[in-house]
Parts: C-alpha cells; sequence; structure tokens
C-alpha cells in the first residue's frame, strides 16, 4: 500500500452529516481509497455498501432516486450505514440526483467520487452548496513517492534524509522526474510495463472522458494539443500559434484548455501583476498535474535523462517539478502566479499570501555559489519584498539582497513541514 496523505481527512471527515467527495484525475489511487475506507469501517462493525457506475450492473439503480434508496435499504436496512459511490460522473446529472437524495435527511453517510467530469466540476458547487465537501486527491505525491520507496523509515525526517543519503535520494529524484506519480506506474518495476500503464491510463482518458463524456469527436486535435503543452512548459501559451498548428478555432482551443483543466490533466497559472502598462496579464502558462503524462505525452517517459539535444526540457521538467512541490505545501493553487514584464524580466513563481508576496526563481543546476538572477533582484526592488528563493539541485545557504533575504535552495526543501518553508 502506498500511504496517502489525504487518507486520514477522509477518514475524519466521514463523522460528517455533508456528502464527502473525491475529485482527481483517472487512476490517482480514489477507488483504493474508498475501498480501505471501507474496510477500516466494517472493522469498526459499520455497516457499507460499495456502488460503482464502471459497473453495469450497478448502473440499474442510479435510474430514480427511488431505486437507490430501495437497493440501500435491502442491503443495510434503515438504520445508520455508510453508502460508497464510485465514478459519478457516469450519471447524468449526478449533483441533482445527489441533492434530492441528501435533502432527505437519511440516515446514510454517502462518500462520492468522480474522475472530474466537466458536469461534475462544474454544477456540484451550485447544486450541493452546504451539502458536500470536496477533497481533491492528485497523483502520488513526491513525498509520498520517497515515503514508499523508503518504506517509511524516514517518515517525517525527508528533508534530513535528503541531505545525507545523497546517491539515494538522486536516484529518487530521477525515477520520480522520469515516470511520475501514477500509483499503477510507482508499483511496476520493469520500465516497458510502466510505459504499457501509462498509455493505458492515457488512452482510457481519452475514450472515456474526452470523447464519451465530453463529446469531444476531433480525438486528433485533442491529442495533438495535449502534446504541443505537454513541450509549453513554463512559457506562454500562444493560443495564435496553437491554434494554427491543429488547425482549430481559437474559442475550440480555449475549450479543450478548459476541458484539460477540469479533468486534472493540466493547470494553468495567471500572471501576478499590479503595474499594467509594463507587465504582461493576459497570457497564462501551464503546467501538468502529473510529470509521468507530461513526459508520455512528448515522448520522453522513462527516458527523460537520456540523449537530450536541449537541456530546456529537463529545465522546464524540473520547473514542472518544483511546482507540483508548492502546490502540495500550499493547499490553494490560486496562491501561485508567475511574473513576466515586457523588458523580458521573468520569475517563475510568485507566492500571494495576502499582505506578503514570494518570488521564487528555479535553476536545474547543480550551485557552486549564490546566484541572484537579473529577473529576480528587479522584482525585489519593485515589490520590496522580505523574501525570496532560488531553488536548485544541492546548493542551501541564506544570503542578502538590499532589505530582502534570500534563500538558496535545494528542491527537497519543500519537504519540511509547510510552518518551516513560507
Amino acid at each position: 500500500m502506498i500511504k496517502r496523505k489525504l487518507y486520514n481527512e477522509l477518514k475524519e471527515h466521514l463523522k460528517k452529516k455533508e456528502i464527502t467527495f473525491i475529485v482527481g484525475p483517472r487512476q490517482a489511487g480514489k477507488t483504493t481509497l474508498m475501498f480501505f475506507l471501507k474496510e477500516d469501517l466494517e472493522k469498526k462493525k459499520e455497516k457499507t455498501l460499495f456502488l460503482n457506475l464502471d459497473i453495469e450492473s450497478h448502473k440499474e439503480f442510479f435510474i430514480t432516486q427511488d431505486k437507490l434508496l430501495k437497493k440501500i435499504e435491502l442491503e443495510m436496512g434503515k438504520n445508520e450505514g455508510y453508502v460508497f459511490i464510485d465514478e459519478i460522473q457516469r450519471k447524468e446529472n449526478a449533483s441533482l440526483f445527489l441533492k434530492g437524495i441528501f435533502d432527505m435527511n437519511l440516515p446514510y453517510k454517502f462518500i462520492v467520487s468522480g474522475s472530474g467530469s466537466v458536469e461534475l466540476k462544474e454544477k456540484i458547487h451550485e447544486s450541493l452548496a452546504g451539502r458536500k465537501k470536496i477533497f481533491e486527491l492528485s497523483t502520488i505525491s513526491f513525498e509520498e513517492f520517497v515515503n514508499f520507496k523508503t518504506n517509511y523509515k524516514y517518515e517525517n525526517k525527508l528533508y534530513e534524509f535528503f541531505k545525507l543519503e545523497k546517491n539515494l535520494s538522486e536516484q529518487l529524484f530521477e525515477e520520480y522526474m522520469n515516470f511520475g506519480g501514477y500509483p499503477k506506474v510507482i508499483l511496476t518495476d520493469k520500465t516497458n510495463e510502466k510505459l504499457e500503464i501509462i498509455n493505458e491510463i492515457y488512452q482510457s482518458y481519452l475514450i472515456k472522458d474526452i470523447s464519451y463524456l465530453l463529446k469531444i469527436h476531433k480525438i486528433d486535435s485533442f491529442t495533438s494539443l495535449i502534446k504541443i503543452l505537454s513541450s509549453y512548459i513554463g512559457n506562454l501559451i500562444n493560443y495564435s500559434e496553437i491554434s494554427s498548428t491543429i488547425g482549430i478555432s481559437i474559442k475550440t482551443l480555449k475549450d479543450y484548455i478548459w476541458y484539460l483543466e477540469k479533468t486534472f490533466i493540466i493547470k494553468k497559472i495567471s500572471p501576478y501583476f499590479k503595474n499594467i502598462k509594463k507587465e504582461i496579464k493576459k497570457s497564462p502558462i501551464i503546467y501538468f498535474y502529473d510529470i509521468g503524462m507530461k513526459n508520455f505525452a512528448i515522448g520522453i517517459f522513462g527516458n527523460l535523462f537520456e540523449n537530450l539535444k536541449d537541456i530546456k526540457i529537463l529545465s522546464f521538467t524540473f520547473q514542472n517539478f518544483v511546482f507540483a512541490l508548492l502546490k502540495e505545501r500550499l493547499n490553494f493553487m490560486d496562491k501561485i502566479f508567475f511574473w513576466r514584464t515586457k523588458d523580458k524580466s521573468e520569475v517563475d513563481f510568485i507566492i500571494d499570501l495576502g499582505q506578503t508576496l514570494i518570488p521564487i526563481e528555479v535553476k536545474y543546476k547543480k550551485m557552486q555559489t549564490p546566484e541572484i538572477p537579473r529577473s529576480l533582484k528587479n522584482f525585489i526592488e519593485r515589490y520590496n519584498v522580505k523574501k525570496a528563493y532560488v531553488v536548485n539541485l544541492n546548493l542551501e545557504e541564506k544570503i542578502k539582497f538590499k532589505n530582502t533575504e534570500i534563500f538558496i535552495v535545494p528542491y527537497y526543501y519543500f519537504l519540511q513541514e509547510q510552518e518551516k518553508l513560507f
């Protein structure tokens, strides 16, 4: 078992009346988590029922609310119990269906999962307001991956492990950078099997989520877009250029990007700006939720570090990796921005904590001495921030620039607890 940090939060929420909603990418481990929750409840002699809308024989119970309730009563009676519903996005108007059941004030607790279809992501907030709590499960994080690979020997002290175990930690870093965090990929040792698994996940996503759920029939255009975006990491999205390359309208392109974001494949990051005249304020940049999926789309899954003609691919993959670390630590991705100006100054990440701005520059290199990039200096001078970071592969030092403390840190610095970071 790969331990998931979200598990304890979900377990705690079982005590609440509101619906426990688990959303995330296809095959990120939602069903597995639900089975573990179910087993834990059964050990406590609680009544449970597990229904999966991917199973044909289970679909008939969702034709009407009355039919579902009769099935629940048949299995558990009219007393308290826990109803697990997997792949709820298969149900048309799922949020309205669940709202009606919840409002009957029944003795049952519902735990529901979905792969993040557009209907699920958009309408659930309106229909189930005050009736649910959404938990987002991403693919295996780097922290979860390293803990699993080291048999949880260094749990809660990974930062110290990385500082001391240089060779092993570098191997783990390169493995994750190559293959990403899909659970089935991690649990398989052979590279060719990993490739088969990621291909199956990719094809399943296109067929089940995109073609079927979203009614997109131009799959070739959609797959071309994913491939192009995988090479756009860290760069401003040029809608005109991409739409011309693929042969679709800009409106369709923006719709496709929206679908990719709502189904947990990519995340758009907006620019940070205050000086509208000097700073770029329109074009976003994108990162992939999972590095393995990005590598597969661009054709370098498993051989990221081999035969590379352009170091930029490694650099931008590392940038995506750091984005994932920040996302994991901050919990809310709407706090993460980037900064670009018309005179070509750029900072990879700006963390906006309300009263505090923290610029973060990412460098894929083993630093020998501290370096402060010119663009980072420009941001510091413009916004007079108290703290800034330069993330690299190995060096850890603290220096001063004007009134700003600059932390030169290795990527594993962000494996510490949040209170020690920002």
